[in-house]
């Protein structure tokens, strides 16, 4: 699988939160920008409308915007969202990534 993808219960977290902060019809942003303890580190965010070097991917009826940049480190990658007992949140499963922290959060 070439493209991000989100898993079903990741894309009805997504579509929960939409919701809940009231911004329908926006896409969720997905990049990778340098920090975190091993190097690069994921964000994603509410984004209303794609930019011009967007790739836009299509993954259980939520639109991800991923930039050129991010793109390709994000190939392949599948997020998802865990509830453990330290807490909740998106986790990214990255084929591409040679080490990661504890956390899922960040990568190199």
């Amino acid at each position: 699988l070439e493209d991000v993808s989100l898993t079903e219960l990741a894309a009805t977290k997504l579509k929960e939160l939409t919701e809940k902060e009231g911004k329908q019809g926006y896409g969720i942003r997905v990049a990778v920008v340098k920090g975190g303890c091993a190097g690069y580190t994921y964000n994603i965010e509410f984004e209303q409308k794609q930019q011009e070097e967007d790739h836009v991917i299509e993954s259980h009826g939520i639109r991800l915007f991923v930039d050129d940049n991010s793109y390709n480190m994000l190939k392949g990658v599948v997020i998802d969202y865990v509830e453990t007992l330290q807490g909740a949140g998106f986790k990214f499963e990255n084929p591409n990534a040679s080490a990661s922290c504890g956390c899922g959060k960040s990568f190199h």
